[in-house]
């Protein structure tokens, strides 16, 4: 005790965006997690100051208030953490518990998704500002251990960041602002995925849904692949990163992180009206965009995808001008689910108070558009070019994909049950 004070170690670590402090993550070995936007930041004139999440955006009040939160870090931060199997790899080799998010961080804190980065800070360089937020707590700052160059992408699969090397190689683990991609390895659990995906965006991008470029490789044209349990298949899924461009990080945000709620409440809450409300109000290109999004959910119904939670659908920061509102980002994580969910018929969230795939149809979408305040006629006519060219070009295309001969089966079955607004006869 000191001064009547129970005493904590704090270590700490400074968030920056652009090479803007944001702010500064302190962790206390109680469990507390405390991020504390800068003085310096919040003095900054908009026209200045680089947007840290959309939230700022829509409350004003946002920055001055610390966000407080035990073991997980706050929404906003841990969902540019890795979930589900990579998670629990990356936490056994750091030893640490799996909702134990500060040494995550600090671990990858210098390859995060987006434009972010935390860097340590050494015991007696935190800043008073960031340690006034604990009135019964006497702080002994304690040395952070630093990043070791890792890597982190939020998701579920075992997917790794990589360079593209000249030779044509990938070099996992590695970080540039360009030519960076991400590594999606086989499943051990469900068959030819790499096959599934890539089929799913390719089809996607006939019809007009903006995808990066992706590939299949061959896991021997991996460099450095972690000793992982990997299934008897020989090709990857690449997918280049659309937050490293032009020798630059472009910041992103994810709409898990938009909503400030966890990666596991991404397939709650929240809806698709929502999402597009977002879209319509703050994006710089709010029609094109949510003429896009309309596109892309048509998509799913028609591939039959039933993942398209929260955290598949993200904003890009990359204006020149710091003011400048944020777009919807290129769409990824595109997969044919019906082949791993036997009996699955449901969206991942609700559209127009409906989950069902089979009972959706064009006035489905009008009930969508007229929700959110968006002119339906500058959507219905996107919806008709999306069903004309499935209907005219995916049944030839769906033949020469690689994806595997079973799902293709039920992919077209799944065709002939949908309303007849987008069935798709062979």
């Amino acid at each position: 005790m000191e001064n009547g004070k129970r005493t904590e170690k704090v270590a700490g670590l400074r968030m920056l965006l652009g090479g803007q402090e944001v702010g500064v993550l302190s962790h206390y070995s109680g469990g507390k997690n405390i991020f504390v936007f800068s003085p310096d930041y919040i003095a900054l004139p908009i026209s200045k100051r680089h947007t840290f999440t959309l939230t700022q955006l829509a409350n004003q009040h946002y920055l001055s208030q610390p966000l407080i939160s035990t073991q997980r870090l706050p929404p906003v931060l841990s969902n540019l953490l890795p979930e589900g199997a990579l998670r629990e790899w990356m936490s056994q080799s750091l030893k640490v518990h799996v909702d134990n998010e500060f040494p995550l961080m600090a671990h990858m804190g210098s390859n995060l998704p987006g434009a972010l980065k935390a860097e340590a800070i050494a015991a007696g360089q935190l800043p008073n500002w960031a340690l006034d937020h604990r009135e019964q707590v006497e702080a002994v700052q304690i040395d952070t251990e630093h990043s070791q160059n890792r890597f982190s992408l939020a998701g579920v699969q075992m997917k790794f960041s990589s360079v593209k090397q000249q030779d044509g190689r990938f070099s996992i683990g590695q970080d540039a602002n360009s030519n960076s991609w991400i590594i999606k390895t086989p499943s051990t659990v469900h068959k030819n995925v790499p096959y599934n995906e890539y089929s799913a965006m390719r089809l996607a991008e006939t019809v007009g849904v903006d995808i990066p470029a992706i590939k299949l490789i061959e896991l021997s044209e991996l460099n450095d692949l972690p000793n992982i349990q990997l299934p008897n298949e020989t090709h990857a899924y690449a997918i280049e990163r659309f937050d490293r461009q032009n020798e630059k990080r472009i910041h992103s945000e994810d709409f898990a992180q938009v909503f400030q709620v966890y990666s596991h409440q991404k397939y709650q809450q929240f809806n698709y009206e929502q999402i597009a409300d977002v879209l319509y109000q703050y994006s710089s290109q709010g029609l094109q965009d949510t003429q896009q999004m309309a596109r892309r959910l048509l998509v799913n119904i028609l591939l039959a995808n039933g993942d398209a939670h929260l955290k598949n659908w993200s904003l890009l920061y990359d204006g020149d001008a710091n003011t400048t509102k944020p777009r919807l980002s290129p769409a990824y994580d595109i997969v044919s689910t019906l082949p791993y969910v036997k009996g699955e018929q449901a969206f991942a969230l609700n559209m127009a108070k409906n989950k069902n795939w089979y009972q959706a149809n064009m006035a489905s979408f009008e009930t969508w558009a007229k929700r959110t305040g968006i002119p339906w006629q500058a959507i219905k006519v996107h919806l008709n070019d999306t069903m004309e060219k499935a209907r005219s070009l995916w049944p030839t295309a769906l033949d020469g994909l690689p994806m595997d001969e079973d799902h293709k089966q039920q992919l077209k079955a799944h065709w002939g049950q949908l309303h007849s607004d987008f069935r798709i006869t062979l």
